[in-house]
């Protein structure tokens, strides 16, 4: 039996789960509303307050999504209760960052400025202060979506191992190499 997929989800004071016809989860939130197409050999169920995932039997595929849809609905109950944060840091000279409502203004050393315009479900907050590298602040109830935003910032310029210079993770550890003198 799979250790993830059996343990219950306790469902926080606030949160609304109800499961509709094809197998499609959709929880309600302090935070926002989430949905999920769960495969439909897995059963769901709510009762007192929790929520579990059963599967039908112990088949490989059956095996494989038990721990998936588990997870997902956790993530989900977890988004829609308390919400997720990512906060992402400039490191570079003249790296700098704004926004205007939902639109990311990157300016990341190319010749042009570079707009993104961010989806609905994520809040967006940039800090520039004094001495101290640009951040960005992004919240969302959708962990997925969450994490391709983030992706797709950091795609603009990677954070490079000589210098470091790029966009990363606030506390990431980074794995720096030494230039070509440090060698002899």
């Amino acid at each position: 039996m799979s250790r993830i997929g059996k343990l219950p989800i306790t469902l926080p004071a606030g949160v609304a789960v109800t499961v509709g016809e094809n197998n499609v989860v959709t929880l309600k939130g302090p935070k926002g509303e989430l949905q999920q197409q769960v495969n439909p050999n897995m059963k769901v169920s709510v009762n007192n307050g929790v929520l579990t995932v059963e599967r039908p039997n112990d088949e490989k595929e059956n095996r494989a999504k038990h721990g998936l849809y588990r997870s997902l609905l956790n993530n989900m109950v977890i988004g829609v209760s308390e919400g997720f944060r990512k906060e992402l840091e400039l490191v570079g000279v003249g790296y700098r960052v704004s926004n205007n409502g939902q639109v990311l203004e990157l300016s990341l050393g190319y010749t042009h400025s570079i707009f993104l315009q961010l989806p609905p479900e994520i809040k967006v907050e940039t800090k520039m202060e004094r001495n101290k590298n640009p951040l960005i602040l992004l919240e969302s109830c959708d962990k997925q979506l969450l994490g391709q935003v983030c992706a797709k910032i950091r795609s603009f310029r990677k954070p490079e191992p000589y210098k470091g210079k790029g966009i990363k993770f606030v506390g990431e550890q980074l794995r720096r190499k030494s230039g070509k003198t440090a060698g002899k």
